[in-house]
């Protein structure tokens, strides 16, 4: 499926650029999402003449993006989880539960879909985290699992 992008996509291309992606991922989230128009030469002209107005629109979405990322940079977020003996959760932490905390602590907006983990969440211990807000914004957070204190 040939597309052109509407916004700048990590590891796939910038505003007005044509690209070639699977069906599915084209038509369920790049067209869905709004992020894309299907390559034809209407779509092209259209993209060419709205360029100046998307990169405006990215540039402000990607300085809203870098306040919010200041906030949260190499932030440590404890949760307290009740775990077996061995240190096993009763369940995993999920991203939900981790965009919440974040809203809570820092009053900042992030969407579970943003948060990359590289383990799941399911022993006390201290996990790294990446939050991918726009393909040129990131910020590093640390997540802390203790064990709930009995009485």
């Amino acid at each position: 499926m040939e597309l052109i992008l509407l916004e700048n996509i990590l590891n796939l291309g910038n505003i007005g650029d044509k690209v070639k992606v699977k069906n599915g991922y084209g038509r369920n989230f790049l067209l869905k999402q709004g992020k894309a128009l299907r390559y034809n030469k209407e779509n092209q002209e259209f993209v060419d003449k709205k360029k100046v107005e998307l990169n405006r629109k990215n540039t402000e979405l990607k300085n809203k993006y870098k306040e919010i990322a200041k906030l949260v940079n190499n932030k440590t977020f404890l949760f307290n989880k009740e775990s077996k003996e061995n240190g096993d959760l009763y369940g995993s932490i999920k991203p939900k539960e981790i965009t919440n905390l974040i809203k809570e602590k820092v009053k900042a907006e992030v969407s579970p879909s943003q948060i990359i983990l590289k383990d799941n969440l399911n022993k006390i211990g201290v996990y790294k985290a990446l939050i991918n807000f726009h393909s040129e914004v990131k910020a590093n957070i640390s997540i802390k699992i203790d064990k709930i204190q009995s009485k």
